[in-house]
């Protein structure tokens, strides 16, 4: 492969990551607030909206939905191209010096 063909494969696949999360993002919209709209409409009378237990889905899916969020918009913030840079320098010396010994 060329360098440009590289470069366009890693697009392509940022491109598919990014486009991944949107559809994420709309899911949990659209399910979240079909969950909320049912619960409202199918409470007993006496019964308190807001509680956790109406809120929990969309509490914890939110957390996962934020870690995808992170892993397509932040990937470099804690291991990113100069760590993964240098670990691959860090297990290729000690190949060499394994080898050499």
């Amino acid at each position: 492969m060329t360098p440009e063909e590289l470069k366009y494969q890693e697009a392509l696949k940022r491109v598919k990551k990014i486009k991944g999360f949107y559809t994420h993002l709309i899911i949990y919209i659209v399910v979240n607030i079909g969950l909320l709209v049912a619960k409202y409409f199918n409470m007993e009378h006496d019964e308190n909206f807001w509680r956790w237990q109406t809120f929990n889905t969309v509490f914890f899916w939110g957390i996962g939905l934020t870690a995808h969020g992170l892993s397509v918009f932040m990937p470099g913030m804690l291991m990113g191209k100069e760590w993964e840079e240098r670990k691959i320098k860090e297990f290729m010396d000690k190949e060499k010096q394994n080898k050499w010994e």
